[in-house]
């Protein structure tokens, strides 16, 4: 069993020791969550909220971190969609998707509802957040929408995952 807890503290003070690696492991970590087939197994969302709060405590400056963020996220989103689109119906067979039929379905409605919204509004929702650009790559979305909805989404949700921690050592200390 992996224990996360541990992950998440080494993770954290790996990077209040190491003030220049904190832009590169943010970006694996985005990266990572974005990932189809990834992202199931990198607890990125606690650890990216813990890292917002160490660039505050730390005198990081925000932006080079977020952009970080932000593109490890749209790129790992760009290769999930490549992905589908490369290998179509065959990519929902793939391990760890074929254990879970239902999220692949769950995304897929996902993505007939909203289309190029549900592109950015998936990255925002758990466990398909990493599916929803691999289905869109297999249903053959135009890669101009996708690719809008992609970036923007990213740099919205980087800035929702580090800002809270931020803000919350600035006004209370923690």
């Amino acid at each position: 069993m992996i224990d996360v807890q541990a992950i998440i503290a080494a993770t954290t003070t790996f990077v209040q020791n190491n003030h220049g690696l904190a832009a590169p492991i943010v970006f694996g970590l985005a990266f990572g969550e974005s990932l189809a087939l990834v992202s199931f197994f990198i607890p990125a969302t606690v650890l990216l909220l813990a890292i917002g709060a160490l660039i505050e405590a730390s005198g990081l400056h925000f932006f080079p971190i977020w952009l970080a963020a932000a593109t490890g996220a749209a790129l790992g989103d760009a290769i999930s969609y490549w992905l589908g689109f490369h290998y179509k119906e065959r990519a929902k067979t793939f391990w760890p998707l074929s254990k879970r039929p239902d999220l692949v379905a769950r995304a897929e409605d996902f993505f007939h509802r909203f289309g190029v919204w549900g592109v950015a509004i998936g990255r925002f929702f758990g466990p398909v957040r990493a599916v929803v650009p691999l289905v869109a790559g297999v249903l053959a979305m135009r890669q101009t929408h996708f690719q809008v909805a992609n970036v923007a989404s990213a740099a919205v949700w980087a800035f929702a995952m580090l800002a809270p921690g931020a803000a919350a050592f600035k006004l209370f200390g923690f």
